[in-house]
């Protein structure tokens, strides 16, 4: 990843979205630029124009957390955008570890899974930076069976190049959306992670919709929000989901959904345990009679 490059688009973008107007200034003359101009931007901040537009060319080396919050403000980010300049700062201070391969990632922690596989009712799974489900319960497999059948099974490929994502998510254009700023995230945490880069230059050269998204360079973060699904088997549902990093496993996330009490999603989700249960058990007969061995 071009971190410079990153910076730079980033900030442009920015900037480009406030008017004058949004930040009491005057609009005089005609303007060439869609937002504020690079003075008006340095002097919201409170720092040199000079200075500012070397942070826009991409170079934020030795820059101050004061100076970042100021440029925060002045381009009214939110909390993740704030983050994401942040990590892009953090980013352009590091060194690469040229000739040292990168670590492979730790297996699951029995732990883990037992938190995952004692939520009976409720899809659960465990994903890493890169979208990839690590682990999922039977339910989570059920809800995601679209997706679970390419191993391993990745979020964003499955939204981007299946075609059969546009049905599953109604909301489809949100999820892309959420699923492209994810990516933008942790782009920025990790920009030497050759696997991440891997997986954007795929989706980016294989989805003109991926391609867009990304060059809009929006940011994005999952805690918790509702989510409607279309599943091949029970039709519609709308979960509530809970996404939770785990702090001694960076990178991991276990997401959880659930469905109120008493509504027709409930029941979905109580119809697909069933179907799930069928499944799993099919697959364990097929298996045993592959083996020789006869149904009870």
């Amino acid at each position: 990843m071009d971190n410079r490059a990153e910076v730079s688009t980033f900030l442009r973008s920015r900037r480009d979205k406030i008017t004058p107007e949004d930040v009491g200034l005057p609009a005089h003359g005609q303007r060439r630029v869609p937002g504020l101009r690079r003075g008006e931007v340095a002097t919201l901040a409170g720092v040199s124009v000079e200075y500012y537009t070397r942070m826009e060319r991409g170079n934020l080396g030795g820059v101050s957390d004061s100076v970042l919050n100021a440029l925060a403000r002045a381009l009214r980010l939110n909390d993740t955008e704030r983050d994401h300049l942040y990590a892009l700062a953090r980013a352009a201070n590091a060194r690469p570890l040229h000739g040292r391969p990168r670590p492979k990632q730790a297996a699951v922690r029995p732990s883990v899974l037992r938190i995952i596989e004692g939520l009976h009712d409720q899809p659960a799974y465990l994903r890493n930076n890169r979208m990839d489900i690590l682990a999922a319960n039977p339910l989570a497999r059920a809800l995601h069976c679209e997706c679970f059948e390419q191993e391993p099974a990745n979020c964003c490929l499955f939204v981007f190049l299946d075609p059969r994502a546009r049905t599953f998510y109604p909301e489809w254009e949100r999820v892309a959306r959420d699923g492209v700023g994810v990516l933008r995230v942790e782009a920025a945490k990790n920009p030497y992670d050759r696997d991440l880069s891997n997986l954007i230059g795929e989706l980016c050269t294989r989805s003109d919709a991926f391609r867009t998204l990304w060059g809009a360079h929006n940011v994005h973060v999952y805690t918790r929000g509702t989510k409607r699904f279309h599943h091949p088997v029970v039709g519609a549902m709308e979960l509530k989901h809970e996404s939770l990093d785990l702090p001694g496993d960076e990178g991991l996330t276990i997401t959880v959904y659930s469905a109120d009490p008493g509504t027709p999603s409930a029941d979905a989700l109580q119809l697909m345990a069933s179907w799930a249960a069928t499944q799993e058990y099919d697959k364990a007969a097929a298996h045993a009679d592959a083996k020789g061995g006869r149904r009870n």
